[in-house]
């Protein structure tokens, strides 16, 4: 396994531009299979985890051109549907997640779709009930094989129905509604996810010919058509990365410019680093956050100490919670991050405290930070990467530390952030990519 060796306590200066939204880009790249017809698709990020979804499908047989880093055009005219039940899928779809965003479209289109036991991240616990249960009121017929390890789908009509959702899952959504598009009659979904990456898929099909109204809010309203035809759609920024951008700002007091940030679909995540002190202006769509010596936790109007937590859009993403969490550590104050959706998501906190952080793990859930406000710096230590969004958090620690040091099982910060070395590097970080 490859690992990043850093040389931390430099300051960074720059302008940094986000790569597209991977937790969109697997929606939306599966979608390609709802159509016959060509579908263009731009701001693809250059990751592990989305390049894994484009091999899939070529491997099904979808005609795939990629004619440029970013831009992939995708025809699903002659779809192999039997490699969906191969070994072959099996191994590599156990790797990504994503592969589960397959099963909504296979099943609207197709009428059958496979679904392997879920790889990924090391977090704790993905259910896959949301999607499951979704599609059996829809008219699927779900089975669990476990002599070949797949969920087999199947069913001869999707009929339309009213889904009330157990939980308002971002991909269980994004899959019911890939399914419900080409269902006969009408389909609503009350306790929908409305993240903007859920509405820039509502807002893709129907480009494509779909008619769903409600997006942006719970309940969403899908009446089946029969076909759909081609579009180009380009991915919005990714708001995990501008998030880690402006954390990173703070963390090595630099002076970083991020360009093209999407700020009208960020929701409340700018509004939670200021509650971490940390200062930024809005020019235009780019985010300017200046050097800061001190930032400045904010308690409550109480004077009680603050807490940050996930909740469904247009609450705090959970994926951000890492990052909170290691730029409080030089903050002044305090903070209790409460990480309600992954019950091993903050067992990284441990390689932080290795390194000097003023950290208390009270569960598996929550952490008190109390912030050392540069009083003394983080010692760089060898650690390695339990996940994509803790190895960046990981990272921004190291490159703000004083000395070496090394992240290991960088392969899991590969399959969320493209070129993360060579950007930063750009910015003056020491960073160096060491092969395995």
């Amino acid at each position: 396994m490859n690992s990043f060796e850093v040389t931390g306590g430099k300051k960074l200066k720059g302008t940094i531009i986000p790569q597209g939204a991977k937790n969109e880009a697997l929606q939306i790249i599966s979608a390609v299979l709802l159509t016959q017809e060509e579908v263009t698709i731009s701001n693809i990020p250059d990751i592990i985890d989305v390049n894994l979804l484009i091999e899939l499908l070529g491997e099904m047989n979808v005609k795939v051109n990629r004619v440029s880093r970013d831009t992939c055009h995708f025809r699903a005219d002659e779809v192999n549907i039997d490699y969906l039940h191969s070994e072959a899928y099996k191994k590599k779809s156990g790797r990504l997640r994503g592969s589960v965003m397959l099963a909504g479209p296979m099943l609207g289109r197709y009428k059958k779709a496979f679904i392997p036991k879920p790889g990924g991240d090391k977090i704790g616990r993905r259910r896959l009930d949301t999607h499951i249960i979704g599609f059996e009121k829809l008219g699927a017929r779900f089975t669990y094989h476990e002599e070949d390890g797949f969920f087999h789908l199947d069913a001869p009509e999707l009929k339309g129905t009213h889904l009330l959702l157990d939980e308002p899952s971002v991909t269980g959504t994004a899959n019911i509604v890939m399914a419900a598009v080409m269902a006969k009659g009408r389909t609503t979904i009350y306790n929908a996810a409305c993240e903007p990456y859920l509405q820039q898929l509502c807002t893709m099909l129907n480009r494509m010919g779909a008619k769903i109204s409600g997006i942006g809010s719970n309940l969403l309203q899908i009446d089946g058509v029969d076909q759909l035809g081609g579009t180009h759609h380009r991915l919005l920024p990714d708001m995990i990365e501008v998030g880690s951008f402006i954390g990173l700002a703070a963390m090595t007091q630099s002076e970083i410019t991020i360009q093209g940030a999407g700020i009208e679909h960020l929701g409340i995540i700018p509004e939670k680093f200021r509650q971490l002190g940390i200062q930024m202006e809005y020019r235009g769509d780019d985010i300017y956050i200046p050097s800061q010596e001190i930032y400045e936790i904010q308690t409550f109007l109480d004077g009680s100490v603050m807490t940050i937590y996930d909740h469904p859009w247009p609450g705090f993403t959970p994926d951000l919670l890492s990052i909170v969490l290691v730029t409080a550590i030089q903050a002044r104050g305090s903070v209790l991050i409460h990480q309600k959706m992954f019950e091993s998501r903050l067992f990284f906190v441990d390689k932080l405290i290795d390194m000097g952080a003023r950290i208390v793990l009270c569960d598996p859930h929550r952490a008190v930070v109390i912030g050392l406000e540069r009083e003394q710096s983080l010692r760089g230590i060898t650690m390695s990467s339990p996940d994509i969004r803790a190895g960046v958090a990981l990272l921004i620690a190291a490159l703000s530390a004083d000395g070496k040091s090394v992240i290991q099982n960088i392969e899991q910060i590969d399959r969320g952030y493209q070129d993360i070395d060579g950007r930063l590097r750009a910015l003056g970080a020491q960073i160096k990519r060491i092969p395995s």
